[in-house]
C-alpha cells in the first residue's frame, strides 16, 4: 500500500511538473559519496535533469575521477578551461535547484530564483559544521535530532531532519557491488579486517604507522586516507608513507584516490580505527568495535597557540564520544586492537544508543526525505 502511494506521488510529479534542472556543486571529490544517494533518488523519480560540476584547480585529477563517475551514471558533468568560465557556464544554465556540500562558491553560482540545498560534507568533530552557514541556503539537510535542535537553538529555520544521506547506501548496496569491492582488495578470509580511516589534520598516521606492519600479521588492514592525503601537497606524505607500508605487507591495502567511497568498506571491516574523522559516527550502524586514536602531532602554530586549535574542534561532541575505545599513547594500539576484537559486544549498547543519537534513522531513506522536503518547499 505504501509503495503504491509512493508510485502515485511520483506519477503526479511527472505529470504536473516540468523537468527541474539540478546542479550538484561538488567542491571536493570526497563530497561525492554524500550526493550519490540523492542523485539516485532523483533519477528514480524521473523529474530531474542532473548536472555536476567541480571548481577548477591546478590539478585535474579529482575532476577526471568525478567526470568518469558521472559518465558511468549517465549524468552531465560541466567544466571549463578556467574557473571564471566555469562559473559563467553554470550561471548560463539557470538551474532550478543547486545542491552544495559547503558554502564555497555558492553566491557566485546561484541565481535569485534557484532553490539552494546544503547536504553538508561531514559530521565529525569540527566546528565548521556550525560556522559554514550562509543565508542563501534555503534547505539544510540535518542528520540527527541533536544537531537539528542545536541549529534550531542558534536561530536557523531552514533545516530539515533527514538522516545522513551518505549512509543510505549501507542499506541499499547491491550484492554485485559488495562482491566487486571484495574482489578488488583480496582480503585473507582467515583474518579479521581493520579499516583505518584517519583524518588529514590532526592525523594519527604519524604516530600509528609504525604499528601497522605488526598488526597486519594477524589482520587485514584497509587504509582509507582523507582526500587531502592525495590532493594537497602538504599532506601527500601520508599516501607516500602508506604506499610504502602496503609494499611491505600483503595484508595492508591502501585504497587509491580513485576509490573515493568508503561506504562499501564499512561492510567488510570488523573494526574501525580513526581519530577525529566523521567515520567515527558513520561506522556506528555496523555495531562493531571502534578505536579513536587521540595521538597526533600538532603544527607548530597550534602547539604555541593551543586555543586556536581547540577552537576548531567541537569539544562538547568529543567529550560525549563514549562508544569508542580511546588511546592517547600510540603504544597502546596493539593491545587495544586485540582486546576490542576479543570483546566485540562489550560496547554494543553504547554504539546502538550513539547510532540513534547521532544518525537519526538508518533506513536507506534519508535522500528520499530530503527530496520530499525539496518538493514541498
Amino acid at each position: 500500500m505504501v509503495e503504491h502511494q509512493k508510485e502515485l506521488e511520483i506519477k503526479y510529479w511527472k505529470d504536473c511538473s516540468k523537468m527541474k534542472k539540478v546542479l550538484y556543486e561538488t567542491h571536493h571529490l570526497y563530497y561525492w559519496p554524500n550526493f550519490v544517494p540523492v542523485v539516485d533518488e532523483m533519477l528514480r523519480r524521473g523529474t530531474y535533469d542532473i548536472y555536476v560540476s567541480m571548481p577548477i584547480r591546478s590539478s585535474l585529477i579529482q575532476e577526471n575521477i568525478l567526470s568518469n563517475a558521472c559518465e558511468s551514471a549517465e549524468i552531465s558533468f560541466l567544466s571549463a578551461d578556467t574557473e571564471e568560465k566555469r562559473i559563467k557556464k553554470l550561471n548560463d544554465e539557470n538551474f532550478d535547484i543547486i545542491i552544495v556540500g559547503n558554502v564555497g562558491q555558492l553566491n557566485k553560482i546561484s541565481s535569485s530564483r534557484a532553490l539552494v540545498v546544503m547536504v553538508y560534507h561531514g559530521i565529525g568533530l569540527k566546528q565548521s559544521y556550525y560556522t559554514d552557514i550562509d543565508p542563501r541556503v534555503d534547505i539544510r539537510s540535518v542528520e540527527s535530532v541533536a544537531r537539528f535542535n542545536e541549529l534550531k537553538s542558534h536561530g536557523h529555520d531552514n533545516i530539515v531532519l533527514t538522516g545522513y544521506t551518505k549512509l543510505d547506501r549501507l542499506v541499499n548496496f547491491s550484492n554485485p557491488e559488495i562482491k566487486f569491492t571484495n574482489q578488488k582488495i583480496e582480503l585473507d578470509p582467515d583474518k579479521k579486517t581493520i579499516l583505518y580511516a584517519p583524518s588529514f589534520y590532526p592525523t594519527s598516521i604519524d604516530k600509528l604507522h609504525p604499528y601497522l606492519i605488526e598488526l597486519s600479521q594477524d589482520h587485514n588492514i584497509i587504509i582509507k586516507l582523507h582526500g587531502f592525503g592525495w590532493e594537497q601537497k602538504k599532506y601527500q606524505y601520508q599516501n607516500i608513507l602508506c604506499t610504502e607500508l602496503s609494499k611491505k605487507s600483503n595484508s595492508i591495502h591502501l585504497l587509491q584516490n580513485e576509490d573515493y567511497d568508503i561506504v562499501p568498506y564499512y561492510l567488510h571491516a570488523d573494526m574501525l580505527i580513526s581519530d577525529i574523522s566523521s567515520t567515527l559516527f558513520e561506522y556506528l550502524p555496523m555495531d562493531k568495535p571502534i578505536i579513536q586514536a587521540l595521538c597526533y602531532n600538532l603544527k607548530l602554530k597550534h602547539r604555541i597557540f593551543k586555543k586556536r586549535f581547540w577552537k576548531k574542534l567541537d569539544i562538547d561532541r568529543q567529550d560525549n564520544v563514549d562508544f569508542a575505545y580511546q588511546i592517547v599513547d600510540s603504544d597502546d594500539i596493539l593491545g587495544m586492537v586485540y582486546y576490542a576484537i576479543d570483546n566485540h559486544d562489550e560496547m554494543s549498547t553504547k554504539r546502538k544508543e550513539a547510532t540513534e543519537h547521532y544518525l537519526y534513522k538508518i533506513d536507506g531513506n534519508a535522500s528520499s526525505r530530503l527530496i520530499d522536503a525539496i518538493e514541498a518547499y
